[in-house]
């Protein structure tokens, strides 16, 4: 027999485990809570609920609302790329239909339903998420690297100078944004407030509803500018598509897309900068050009996937899944964290995943992430640029002190401070590069040089009562060689780094 689901437990006081009993903190049924007191380090966490449930876990939300989290890695996989048993529609959750979530429950915004891609099914998910794949599709990605390295210089001309910098408020948190700014039509609107607007929204501060309502505010004027006036930006791209999507739909798909990659992105670019910093493995091996960034990145997304959980996906029929029955309208949290390093997967967490991009940290089936090239892109030449600009660059801090801000859906570091001996400020439409280019012969070499390219003759003897002055070291002129045709490698780095 399998278990039952957690809603079905009850709070029968002869059931609760004994005083004094560890699991005395856990919630009705003995369930787990993914929140309070117990839950700081919801990594350790999900590693005991695997050992105690194996790869689908029964835990508590906020309020003791009853859902699944499922840990395997095949687990994860066939949820996302079933829709005939799982899909994303939260109006069919029991807990919901019930009316068991209060309206201010802390996760409603990741709950509600909402008439964009990520909730739909069937026919209305085609016409939605065609419109978006569409609008994708005519990023011009070459074009794309060169801003975001353009962009990468201008962030690290404000602190190349200093000589320290924190990457996570100076960097990571700013260039994810501008870019999403540039390709969906509002490079005008990105600045400090745009981006202090995402990160309030995101943490769930006091002032988050405020600040959502100035980034909707923005993306509603930009969806009128292009309706009145096509251009060849994303927000054009929705509104021309033939699913004819209202403003209300282009809207909400603007902040969608927004929203998503920013969050997704931030994290992953302050992931990658921290790992390639501290880590021998591969800081060393970058600098001696053993590993390449973009293996670093994806080695990123093993050990560090951007979201932790997913929310939600919800049972469309009674069901089995790693060997726990699953009813209709169960909830479960989509978990590519603890899907990552499954035992069954990686029995060897210090392995190296170079080559393997069978990680779950951009989903997959149905509602896989439509913008991961986009994540990519800004993390490989945001960490390559700031690495050739920046090259000696190092953690200004013991790496046991880097804080995070971990919640249910994502772990995000707080701040990244890293030390590196000062840098002129480079301009932001030149390629990037370790210094500056070596300054003009003094005109003595050149007088010497000249002097001794003049033609071979006899020399009289020197007169032997006069002493020899001492001369500067003639200095041979360079011969210059000839430039070599860059190789294939070569060309594609070019091409892949836009520059």
């Amino acid at each position: 027999m399998t278990p039952e689901h957690p809603g079905t437990t009850t709070d029968d006081p002869a059931l609760a485990p004994p005083p004094g009993c560890p699991a005395h903190d856990r919630g009705p049924g003995g369930l787990t809570r993914l929140y309070g007191p117990g839950a700081e380090n919801l990594g350790d966490l999900y590693e005991e609920l695997r050992e105690e449930h194996g790869a689908v876990a029964p835990v508590l939300l906020h309020d003791d609302v009853p859902m699944w989290i499922v840990l395997g890695h095949a687990e994860n996989l066939h949820m996302v790329r079933t829709p005939t048993e799982y899909c994303r529609d939260s109006r069919i959750w029991t807990p919901l239909r019930e009316g068991r979530i209060k309206p201010d429950h802390p996760l409603m915004p990741h709950i509600a339903w909402e008439p964009i891609c990520s909730y739909a099914e069937g026919e209305e998910h085609q016409r939605l998420r065609g419109a978006v794949m569409r609008a994708m599709s005519t990023i011009d990605h070459r074009s794309l690297r060169r801003y975001i390295n353009r962009y990468t210089q201008r962030l690290v001309n404000r602190f190349c100078e200093k000589g320290h910098a924190d990457l996570v408020s100076q960097f990571s948190d700013h260039l994810p944004m501008a870019v999403m700014c540039e390709i969906l039509g509002l490079p005008e609107e990105y600045n400090d407030r745009m981006v202090q607007a995402a990160r309030d929204m995101l943490k769930g501060t006091e002032t988050a509803i405020a600040s959502h309502a100035y980034v909707m505010e923005k993306l509603g004027e930009l969806t009128a500018r292009r309706r009145k006036e096509l251009d060849e930006d994303f927000a054009s791209q929705l509104i021309s598509h033939p699913a004819g999507l209202t403003d209300d739909e282009v809207t909400k798909h603007l902040w969608l897309v927004l929203m998503a990659a920013y969050e997704a992105t931030a994290n992953l670019l302050a992931n990658a900068l921290r790992m390639v910093i501290t880590d021998d493995r591969f800081y060393a091996r970058l600098n001696g050009g053993q590993m390449t960034v973009m293996e670093a990145v994806e080695q990123s997304l093993w050990d560090e996937p951007p979201f932790s959980t997913v929310f939600a996906y919800y049972a469309k029929q009674d069901t089995e899944l790693g060997g726990k029955r699953i009813r209709r309208g169960d909830g479960l949290l989509f978990a590519p964290a603890a899907g990552n390093i499954d035992p069954r997967v990686r029995p060897d967490l210090s392995a190296n995943m170079k080559g393997n991009r069978s990680h779950l940290a951009f989903g997959g089936g149905p509602h896989e992430c439509p913008g991961q090239d986009i994540g990519r892109a800004i993390a490989e030449v945001g960490v390559d640029a700031l690495l050739m600009r920046l090259p000696d660059v190092q953690l200004d801090c013991e790496e046991e002190e880097l804080g995070y801000r971990e919640s249910i859906s994502s772990r995000h570091l707080i701040e990244l401070p890293v030390r590196f001996d000062p840098k002129p400020q480079q301009d932001v439409m030149a390629a990037p590069s370790h210094g500056s280019v070596a300054p003009p012969r003094p005109p003595w070499q050149v007088s010497d040089i000249m002097a001794d390219s003049s033609p071979a003759g006899p020399l009289p003897d020197p007169e032997p009562e006069r002493p020899v002055e001492p001369r500067l070291p003639v200095v041979p002129a360079p011969v210059a060689e000839p430039e070599r045709p860059l190789g294939a490698w070569r060309r594609f780095l070019r091409w892949w780094r836009g520059y």
